[in-house]
């Protein structure tokens, strides 16, 4: 059986945005919710999902989520508003 990964953007309680990976987003979420998810997160509460893809594989996740992390913030918030013609 294939286990399903996901990229997900989260907004942070400052306004800034954390990009991540994980096979269930929902958990990873009340993670970072609880201060347990990542120091960058815990530092910056309270946060919310603002966007998530399913990916193929844990190598596409990962592939996917340095893409993401080497976008500009107004490349970042594109994405999340929907945008398909972002260099990823």
């Amino acid at each position: 059986m294939t286990m399903s990964w996901y990229v997900y953007i989260l907004e942070c309680g400052d306004g800034t945005l954390y990009t991540g990976s994980t096979t269930d987003p929902e958990r990873r979420l009340r993670e970072h919710s609880s201060g347990t998810g990542a120091r960058y997160t815990a530092r910056r509460l309270p946060v919310k999902m603002v966007h998530q893809v399913e990916v193929a594989d844990r190598s596409a996740a990962q592939k996917l989520e340095h893409r993401i992390k080497r976008l500009t913030r107004i490349e970042k918030q594109a994405l999340v508003a929907g945008r398909t013609d972002l260099p990823i």
